[in-house]
């Protein structure tokens, strides 16, 4: 079992409301005393206080508190979050990361749903030639997660045509019976960036600098939970905020989206439910409708049944 972390940072105001605003959806109900909000963010339970201290906790809380350390550098030219965790003051604090991933050719992968409690995962890579950075220039790609969803829509069958990628969709049904201890969010996302991007590669003999991934555990544990696996793709160059600086990681975030849009689309339209993403309270609301309209097992094939809100939505 992976160890957990607590990493404790103090953040500015500026930052303190980027978080609110992306949070938004993943709110837990109820909050700690003097706490602004408590969230899940896949394995990592993260808690921003009214004095702008953040707690990050979870297996994967020091990737979550670099992604946010790098957000508060680029918020506050360059200063980074100041670290108050007192044993590891010094080591816990992560630098901007300032490589070019850009005029690259490149291959990039990243997913969405993870952090939704209804809907499916899905696992996208995409190659990117350097030839092809005007065209996605002139569309506005960039990271999904700072796009709108009528932008995405609008935008990526064009994306869709015109740049090579694959996907992996992963049913709530097939994540349930396969989530367990040992086999956590974080072994399945690997499994599938694996399978996306070898299922590129054999797609065609692409000429790329680099491949890279949206680094959401570090490389050694990206491995070690793909031992066993027949076919393991080496040399990935893994960093946070990949779709910020990766054309490639950005087309793969956006066909994501676009094609996890559809699929809650497609659900809410089966349900006669509009289905709420995120995991904050409105899902529990919802999930408490389609139990009494459907029964407790229709959540096994919509929703991820690990996640706080199914003890919420049946009150246990």
């Amino acid at each position: 079992m992976e160890k957990q972390k607590t990493i404790v940072y103090k953040i500015s105001n500026n930052t303190m409301q980027e978080m609110i605003n992306h949070f938004e959806d993943k709110k837990r109900l109820k909050t700690p005393p003097y706490a602004v909000f408590q969230a899940d963010e896949a394995d990592t339970v993260i808690t921003l206080y009214e004095s702008g201290k953040v707690v990050f906790q979870g297996v994967s809380a020091d990737i979550d508190a670099a992604i946010w350390n790098e957000r508060e550098a680029f918020l506050n030219n360059g200063k980074e979050a100041q670290n108050l965790t007192k044993e590891k003051k010094d080591t816990e604090k992560t630098s901007i990361d300032r490589t070019d991933y850009y005029f690259i050719n490149s291959i990039g992968s990243d997913e969405v749903g993870t952090g939704d409690y209804f809907g499916p995962i899905i696992v996208a890579s995409a190659y990117v030639n350097k030839k092809d950075i005007s065209f996605l220039e002139d569309l506005g790609v960039k990271d999904s997660k700072r796009m709108t969803d009528d932008k995405i829509i609008k935008i990526t069958p064009d994306i869709i045509r015109r740049i090579p990628h694959s996907i992996i969709i992963l049913n709530n049904t097939d994540y349930n019976n396969n989530y367990s201890s040992d086999i956590n969010m974080n072994k399945i996302k690997a499994i599938l960036h694996n399978k996306a991007l070898l299922t590129l590669l054999n797609k065609d003999k692409f000429n790329y600098d680099m491949i890279v991934v949206d680094q959401f555990v570090n490389k050694f544990k990206y491995y070690d939970y793909l031992k066993g696996n027949p076919q393991i793709l080496q040399n990935i160059t893994f960093t946070t905020k990949a779709e910020d600086k990766c054309l490639s990681v950005a087309c793969a975030s956006i066909i994501s989206r676009y094609l996890f849009l559809k699929e809650m689309n497609k659900l809410s339209s089966e349900l006669g439910l509009n289905l709420p993403k995120g995991a904050g309270p409105k899902v529990d609301e919802i999930g408490k409708e389609i139990v009494l309209k459907y029964g407790q097992d229709k959540l096994k094939d919509i929703a991820k049944l690990n996640f706080k809100n199914t003890n919420k939505i049946l009150d246990n």
